[in-house]
């Protein structure tokens, strides 16, 4: 039950700049139990921070990630569906271990199980939760076909209901939408890009208790990715 969003800007922008959003989408999307962000850094290289406080109970995180300028980003506030795998090793985003992708989960892989076992007798698993066996499979298929259709293998995959964002290593935020239960919406916000998840709700609440200034309002459909 997390909420993530990745964003996209022609210009360097402040992350502060949406931390209004930010704010809003955590408290009526019931996401409070950690929250972190990646970023294009200036060399290039994609950036993360993590923690496993509410993004408003951390002023320090929000202040140090908020002076962060770039044109790109990926933020995950996390509401996990088992509140027995809290703790940074489940937090949100995760970043590949080549560099080369950001990657946040809303809702659940069902097929996890196995993959899990495979994963955890290499040594490739750290934390308890689903979201990290999807990162390994993607860190795997990563390269072998274009975003789009790898993200819809990764969810032919593993199953369940499942939203992924993935910020790629090139500037380029994608969003996979495949949560019924928590719709994926593009929008134009204050000059930037985004497509954020919708509150749990199967309307268009996000736009009224969230976003109300957000123009350019499309959903996406399910199964289909987007590319901002």
């Amino acid at each position: 039950m997390c909420e993530t969003y990745v964003v996209r800007a022609d210009e360097p922008f402040p992350l502060e700049r949406l931390w209004p959003f930010t704010e809003r989408l955590e408290r009526y999307g019931i996401a409070s139990f950690g929250w972190g962000a990646a970023w294009v850094g200036p060399a290039g290289a994609i950036e993360t921070y993590r923690d496993v406080r509410a993004f408003r109970e951390d002023a320090t995180g929000r202040e140090r990630v908020g002076g962060v300028i770039t044109t790109a980003a990926l933020v995950h506030l996390r509401r996990p569906s088992r509140l027995s795998t809290i703790g940074l090793a489940d937090t949100q985003p995760f970043l590949d271990r080549a560099g080369r992708f950001a990657f946040s989960h809303n809702g659940d892989f069902r097929r996890h199980r196995a993959w899990r076992d495979r994963y955890r007798a290499a040594g490739r698993i750290h934390g308890r939760a689903d979201s990290e066996v999807g990162l390994r499979w993607l860190e795997d298929e990563w390269g072998r076909g274009e975003p789009p259709l790898v993200l819809g293998a990764l969810h032919d995959e593993l199953g369940g209901q499942a939203n992924v964002m993935v910020l790629a290593a090139d500037g380029t935020p994608y969003a996979y939408a495949g949560n019924e239960e928590n719709p994926i919406f593009r929008f134009r916000l204050d000059g930037l890009d985004l497509a954020s998840t919708g509150i749990y709700s199967i309307d268009r609440s996000l736009f009224r208790y969230v976003a109300p200034a957000a123009t350019e309002r499309s959903r996406v459909r399910t199964r289909s990715v987007v590319a901002l």
